[in-house]
């Protein structure tokens, strides 16, 4: 009988270091004689789409994969033993069966992504995946009001700057309200788009300015 895999999440919002955190222990695996396969989402192309990149421009190679369902051929092509999911909210709730399955025919996988919206509410799936972990890794980023630890991140509005409160020269407003939890391209940005927030600065969804 086949030993089930163990499930380690790697979350919080973005700015965070998620993707870093992914990498390290992609290359500390490497160097232990683990055969990893790091996937990332097609729709995140932000760098190279066969790489995953951190905001300060650290990258590693990844196999992109558009849909959740071609996961577990992805992990059949070779003998790998860990399986390392970035940027996990853009593949959905389907994930979620799609890493079960993984778990339970022997393979290790760690799940990393965004568990809070821009609109301070839960992302799923990483709220499922942070129940049933064997492992979870929950960061945050640093708020760029008042530097204290930020579980929130949050989309610049025109008036809005990068950092501070003032008002902002280069960034503009979405052109189209999406929800929070669509997957869509325009959810893709990084520092022009969006900012680190504390609890108390955080001003998402019914917070007012």
């Amino acid at each position: 009988m086949t030993d089930s895999g163990r499930l380690t999440v790697i979350a919080g919002p973005m700015f965070s270091g998620k993707s870093e955190e992914l990498m390290r222990r992609v290359r500390r695996a490497t160097i232990a004689g683990v055969d990893v396969l790091v996937v990332s989402h097609s729709l995140d192309t932000r760098s190279d789409i066969s790489t995953i990149t951190s905001h300060t421009g650290v990258n590693i190679p990844a196999v992109p994969l558009g849909d959740s369902a071609f996961l577990a051929e992805a992990a059949r092509q070779k003998d790998y033993d860990l399986i390392a999911i970035d940027e996990a909210q853009f593949f959905g709730a389907e994930l979620i069966p799609a890493v079960d399955e993984l778990l339970r025919q022997g393979f290790d996988v760690i799940v990393e992504g965004l568990c809070v919206t821009f609109d301070g509410q839960p992302f799923e799936p990483l709220p499922s995946f942070m129940a049933v972990a064997e492992e979870v890794l929950r960061l945050t980023a640093v708020c760029t009001v008042c530097g204290k630890d930020a579980v929130f991140h949050q989309r610049l509005e025109q008036k809005d700057s990068p950092i501070g409160s003032g008002p902002a020269k280069n960034a503009e407003a979405p052109q189209e309200t999406l929800a929070a939890t669509a997957i869509d391209a325009s959810h893709i940005g990084g520092l022009d788009s969006y900012v680190a927030r504390c609890r108390q600065h955080f001003t998402g969804a019914d917070r007012g300015a």
